[in-house]
């Protein structure tokens, strides 16, 4: 292959041995598909999608199409809509061919292509809220896992551990993906492994409350060492370590549930339980918010004289649901994903009454 276009000289002209409008280049091409190699310019310089990489540009108009070749004395391309209007057969699925002129045109090619919106954005575009509140499903493993932890201190504070460490566990993940940190495996392992050593030391200072403090500073303390270990960037260094220390936290202070009055579990988990499902009932934002301090405090009352509390379960029943709004409040932030629902929508209920439970079990028992 050579980049000469032909051996030779051109001098003169065409004219008196080809008929006027001949090219003797496109009829040996035609002729002989291969020929035309010999000619082929080779281009040393790049070309506009080497600039911007996989960028394509479409047809600008409706119907417009590449230019093709047509030989001397052939016919020219077919156009859209002639193999339906010669009685041809049509295009595939039953679409005649001239169903492409209605197809959209499209823009030229960009270089930053569109930014992409979050569904938050969007529902704020669209004049929508942002906020999703966990529904049925969630409220009901918070209302089984409340019955849980309720009918378990009726049992025996150690009977109370096992959903506990449940409860633990979930409030650790669920915080962790409620902002937008999956997979933190280290993290989530080490605001887990917090709680666990509260509830190790609950037991071995006789659920002495200053075993939650102690653990608490501490877990801080080597959530702090270990971010400032961290190589990276400070801006996710520092949103790290306040995830990690809220996690810990959380999940440490849901130990509270351990340390408080067994009377005291019973009434404020059963109203949680109830204060949640009352919470997803269809209505009014205000109204249900009514309700479910309503119901909560009714089940203080029910659950209370069961109890040596009496009628003062209805002050820490109240006092629970209120919490447990809170959490369920946050867990409903800014378009959770499902998983968040099933984490932190049905932990953070029950972990924010714990220090209600605890506080007011004290001052009512």
């Amino acid at each position: 292959m050579t980049n000469q276009p032909h051996e030779g000289s051109y001098e003169g002209s065409y004219e008196g041995q080809y008929p006027q409008g001949y090219d003797p280049y496109w009829q040996q091409a035609y002729e002989d598909p291969h020929a035309g190699q010999q000619y082929t310019q080779q281009w040393q310089g790049q070309t506009w999608d080497t600039q911007v990489p996989g960028a394509y540009v479409p047809p600008q108009g409706q119907g417009q199409y590449a230019p093709a070749y047509t030989a001397p004395g052939a016919e020219g391309p077919a156009q859209p809509g002639t193999a339906a209007q010669s009685g041809g057969a049509s295009a595939p699925g039953g679409l005649e061919a001239g169903a492409a002129e209605e197809e959209p045109s499209y823009g030229p090619a960009t270089l930053v292509g569109n930014p992409r919106i979050t569904d938050a954005q969007r529902a704020r575009l669209e004049g929508r809220s942002p906020i999703i509140e966990p529904g049925m499903q969630p409220a009901a493993l918070t209302a089984l896992l409340g019955l849980l932890l309720s009918g378990t201190a009726a049992i025996g504070s150690y009977a109370l551990l096992v959903p506990l460490v449940v409860l633990q566990a979930v409030t650790a993940a669920g915080w962790f993906r409620l902002n937008g940190m999956w997979p933190a495996r280290q993290g989530i392992a080490l605001a887990f492994a917090g709680a666990l050593t509260a509830d190790v030391a609950l037991v071995a200072a006789d659920r002495a409350p200053a075993a939650i403090l102690g653990t608490l500073g501490v877990w801080v303390l080597l959530a702090l060492v270990l971010q400032l270990r961290s190589h990276a960037e400070p801006d996710e260094r520092m949103y790290g370590l306040m995830a990690t220390v809220a996690a810990a936290a959380l999940s440490i202070i849901a130990a509270g549930y351990f340390a408080a009055d067994t009377d005291a579990v019973t009434v404020g988990a059963a109203a949680v339980a109830v204060a949640i499902l009352a919470r997803v009932l269809p209505l009014p934002t205000p109204a249900s918010v009514i309700v479910s301090l309503l119901a909560a405090a009714g089940a203080g009352i029910a659950v209370g004289g069961m109890t040596g509390l009496g009628a003062n379960g209805a002050f820490l029943g109240a006092a629970a649901g209120g919490c447990a709004l809170i959490g369920h409040r946050v867990a409903s932030y800014d378009y959770p994903s499902r998983f968040v629902h099933f984490t932190a929508g049905v932990a953070l209920p029950l972990a924010a009454a714990a220090p209600a439970v605890y506080l007011l079990g004290r001052a009512l028992g």
